[in-house]
C-alpha cells in the first residue's frame, strides 16, 4: 500500500518547492482525474490530509527521515489550500496547483475536507512541533466549531480535539463535551446516525462515531457516552464485521472505519471481543470478504478499490490505499522500515 501511495504522490510546485499531493484515482491504464461532479481536479485536500495523518503515525513509529520529508511535503500542500477564514478548498485542477474554487466538491465550508485537514495538520503539529500546522489547526477547528455539522463530519472534529487535548491542550475540553453530546443526540434507537436526514442503516464509510464517542467518554470520565458507543457498535459495526462486509459492494474505507471503532472500543473497555472484531475486519484485506480473495496485493504493494458483485476491483486509487494503511498500520510501519528511501529512487 505504501508503494502505491508513493506512486500516486506528485509534486505541486505552485504550493511550494517541496509540496506534494496524492493523485485521486488509478485505473489499469494509468492515473485519471476526478469527475464525479464535473471536472474536479487531479488531487484534493481530503485525500492528502488523510495521507498526512497516516504519514505522521508511521513517522511516530519509525523516525525515518524520508517519511518526515514525505509528511512535510503533504503538509505544505494542505497548508497552502487553507483559506483566510480557516476553511479549506479541496481540489487543484492540475499539478501546477490551479485551485478549484467553484466546484461543489471543492469550495470552502463545513465539509469533509475541512475536517480531514484539521485532523491532518493537528497531527503534524503534535508530531513535528510545526508552528504553521499548529496555527492552521487552531484556525481550522475554530472555524469548524462555528457552524453545525452532521455527525460523520463532527466525529472528525472530535477526533482532532481529543488528540489535541491528550497532548495537553485543555482548551479543547468544552468542544469535546459539546460534540460528544451532539453525536449522542443524533440516534435512531441505539444507532448513531451519520446525519439527521439519514434513513435506514448508516453507511459505514467515515462512520467512526462509536470509536471517538468511547474515547470522549474515557476522556470526560462519562460512562454514558461509552455505553452509547457500545450499543451502537453492537447494532451496526459488529454485524458488518461478522458478516464479512456482505453485500453487493464493499470498500476499504468502510473496513478502515470499522477497525477504528473496534480498536478504540478495545482501548477504552479492554474487552477482548473488540480486539477480535478489529482483527476480523482487517482480514477483509486478506480474503475474508465476499470475493474470498485478497484485496491487498502485497507483491504489487497496492490495495484494490473494493469488491463489486463478488469481484475484486482492478483499480487502486488514493482512498483505498490510505484506508488500507489506516487499517493495517502495523504492516505499513513494517513496510516503511523495509523500503529504500523513495526520494532517492
Amino acid at each position: 500500500m505504501l508503494r502505491q501511495l508513493w506512486r500516486l504522490t506528485e509534486a505541486v510546485p505552485g504550493a511550494g518547492p517541496d509540496a506534494l499531493a496524492i493523485a485521486i484515482y488509478e485505473h489499469p491504464d494509468g492515473v485519471v482525474t476526478a469527475r464525479e461532479s464535473g471536472f474536479e481536479g487531479v488531487a484534493c485536500v481530503d485525500d492528502t490530509a488523510r495521507l498526512l495523518d497516516v504519514a505522521c503515525s508511521i513517522y511516530e513509529a519509525t523516525q525515518l527521515p524520508w517519511v518526515e520529508r514525505w509528511a512535510g511535503g503533504l503538509l505544505d500542500f494542505v497548508l497552502w489550500m487553507q483559506e483566510p477564514d480557516g476553511s479549506w478548498l479541496n481540489f487543484v485542477h492540475d499539478w501546477d496547483g490551479d485551485k478549484n474554487r467553484a466546484g461543489i466538491t471543492s469550495r470552502p465550508g463545513q465539509n469533509f475536507w475541512l475536517a480531514r485537514a484539521v485532523v491532518g495538520v493537528g497531527h503534524a503539529a503534535e508530531v513535528f512541533g510545526d508552528d504553521r500546522a499548529r496555527a492552521a489547526f487552531l484556525q481550522g477547528i475554530t472555524r469548524a466549531a462555528a457552524e453545525e455539522a452532521p455527525p460523520d463530519i463532527r466525529s472528525l472534529h472530535l477526533l482532532a480535539a481529543l488528540r489535541a487535548a491528550d497532548a495537553g491542550d485543555h482548551d479543547m475540553v468544552p468542544w469535546i463535551r459539546a460534540w460528544a453530546d451532539e453525536l449522542v443526540d443524533c440516534r435512531d434507537g441505539a444507532v448513531l446516525k451519520n446525519s439527521a436526514y439519514e434513513v435506514g442503516a448508516p453507511h459505514l464509510w467515515a462512520h467512526i462515531q462509536e470509536g471517538v464517542l468511547a474515547a470522549a467518554g474515557a476522556a470526560l470520565h462519562d460512562s454514558t457516552l461509552t455505553s452509547a458507543a457500545i450499543a451502537s457498535a453492537e447494532a451496526v459495526v459488529l454485524p458488518a464485521i461478522e458478516q464479512a462486509f456482505a453485500g453487493a459492494r464493499s470498500m476499504a474505507y468502510e473496513v478502515s472505519s470499522c477497525t477504528i471503532v473496534a480498536d478504540r472500543l478495545h482501548a477504552v473497555t479492554g474487552e477482548r471481543r473488540w480486539a477480535d472484531a478489529a482483527a476480523d475486519a482487517r482480514a477483509w484485506f486478506d480474503g475474508r470478504n465476499m470475493a474470498k480473495a485478497p484485496t491487498y496485493d502485497a507483491e504489487r504493494g497496492r490495495v484494490a478499490d473494493g469488491i463489486d458483485e463478488n469481484r475484486v476491483s482492478a483499480n487502486s486509487g488514493a482512498e483505498s490505499n490510505i484506508s488500507g494503511a489506516e487499517a493495517l498500520l502495523d504492516r505499513a510501519v513494517t513496510l516503511a522500515r523495509a523500503m529504500p528511501d523513495p526520494f532517492l529512487t
